[in-house]
């Protein structure tokens, strides 16, 4: 046996020789590479730069996502926000510029970026998968109007703004019309996630106010991110070609209902009766599903993030499917892939660019017109159909809330080439100040000064509709 072995290894050994004479003559095709390169055409130490950036991305974000939530009382995605700001340029950068060089090299930028924008797709489609169909079939008229009032009245006033903005702070290739509805979509928008864990956290989300809070803010990001899809198609074509993108839209949305959920649906129902972990196979259907939505809206020009969220709401919000599908994938997402979006968010935000008075004018005439037209269009609505002025107030502050969801739509704004860098860092400290103020303001309406609490049942009107 032993002798065998031998044998064998001997065997081995001499045919490798021979093989490798043979090989001495031969002449390779191919030039050598760069020295500190790697085969896939990356700096050899641009895995250990990113890995180490992801490691220390997560870290600071658990870590200032805690400390948002347990001392100043907010959200703890608002931490992990200000985390990502302060790894990029306008600190990180500005005190210590060798550490953000070592960390964030120019080379690693773009695998991040990759990576976080695979993260936000994933994220939508979260999203979607939480968007209850209940809340979009709400008829109560006091739901409809506050809804649209929401929409209309900072998309108007974000579009007058563009008056002023555009010529100053725009580029000659980007017409007026794209600037305005950009501007006025993106102040239109509501972070559902950020307004649904502030009701949570406070336990009012069952509360008549919660409720509709919840109502008008899914009605909000589903006719947001419509006419942000619709616009997205418009930036990244040609405008003879506009309305092809359009019919090209309408045609996705009606396979997606009329053939992709009806396809999916033997897979759903019998996974919402089996018991145990979900299948292997079944995960497999769903994400292949979501890739495929992905691609499609990517091809039409519409990008990736609205067939990720499409995907997401056609499936059931509730059961067996929807629950195993947020086990498995929501951590990840959150803990992980989220905090590199954030980062690169900060890496984009370069307060320096504002280095003008006319800049920071600017910055703050932004704050103000998308705090009066999403408080102060959400609250006269809500007066208007028969809530209290303190319900109706509590209403505003919580529709005002943007947060992540205003950061995605500003990227996408920045990568159509429709706003500048500049401007894109005026929205995001916007996205800050108007969520980061949205906890404490309702700290103060609920009782700090004999408020009493604005969500209790009985607190609103009778929601009468005009």
């Amino acid at each position: 046996m032993l002798l065998a072995y031998g044998a064998m290894v001997a065997a081995t050994v001499l045919s490798y020789l021979w093989i490798r004479g043979l090989g001495k003559g031969l002449v390779a095709a191919q030039p050598p590479l760069e020295p500190g390169t790697d085969a896939t055409g990356g700096g050899s130490d641009v895995l250990a730069h990113l890995l180490l950036a992801l490691a220390v991305i997560t870290l600071l974000a658990r870590f200032l996502g805690g400390v948002f939530r347990r001392f100043l009382k907010q959200p703890p995605v608002m931490g992990e926000i200000v985390a990502g700001l302060v790894l990029g340029p306008s600190v990180l950068g500005a005190l210590y510029p060798a550490a953000h060089a070592f960390l964030l090299p120019d080379e690693a930028v773009p695998y991040l970026g990759m990576i976080s924008k695979v993260g936000v797709v994933l994220f939508l489609f979260l999203v979607g998968l939480d968007l209850d169909p209940r809340l979009l079939r709400m008829h109560k008229h006091a739901t409809i109007a506050i809804s649209h009032a929401s929409i209309l009245a900072p998309f108007l006033l974000g579009a007058a703004l563009a008056l002023w903005l555009y010529p100053r702070h725009s580029t000659s290739d980007v017409s007026f019309t794209l600037f305005s509805l950009f501007l006025g979509i993106s102040l239109s928008v509501t972070a559902f996630p950020v307004l649904a864990r502030i009701l949570v956290d406070r336990h009012v989300q069952h509360t008549p106010l919660g409720a509709t809070a919840l109502a008008c803010a899914a009605v909000d990001d589903v006719t947001a991110w419509t006419l942000l899809a619709l616009l997205a198609g418009v930036a990244s074509s040609q405008m003879g070609t506009a309305l092809q993108t359009v019919l090209w839209v309408i045609v996705y949305v009606a396979v997606m209902f009329g053939v992709v959920r009806p396809l999916l649906a033997p897979l759903v129902a019998r996974e919402q009766r089996a018991e145990g972990p979900l299948s292997h196979t079944a995960l497999a259907v769903v994400f292949a599903s979501l890739l495929f939505s992905a691609v499609a809206t990517e091809a039409i020009g519409i990008h990736s993030l609205f067939g990720a969220f499409l995907l997401g709401a056609l499936l059931p919000h509730e059961g067996r499917l929807a629950r195993e599908i947020r086990q498995r994938l929501e951590d990840f997402v959150l803990v992980l892939l989220l905090p590199s979006f954030f980062a690169f968010t900060g890496l984009r935000t370069e307060i320096t660019l504002l280095d003008r008075a006319e800049d920071w004018i600017a910055c703050g005439a932004i704050v103000v017109v998308a705090t009066l037209g999403k408080f102060g269009g959400t609250a006269a609505a809500a007066r208007l159909t028969g809530f209290s002025w303190r319900s109706s107030a509590a209403l505003g502050i919580l529709m005002n809330t943007r947060g992540l969801m205003e950061l995605i739509v500003l990227n996408l704004g920045l990568d159509l080439g429709v706003i500048t860098p500049s401007v894109f860092t005026m929205m995001v400290l916007m996205a800050l100040v108007t969520t980061l103020t949205a906890t404490p303001a309702l700290e103060l309406l609920r009782g700090r000064r004999g408020l009493g609490n604005v969500f209790a049942p009985g607190v609103e009107g009778s929601g009468r509709a005009g």
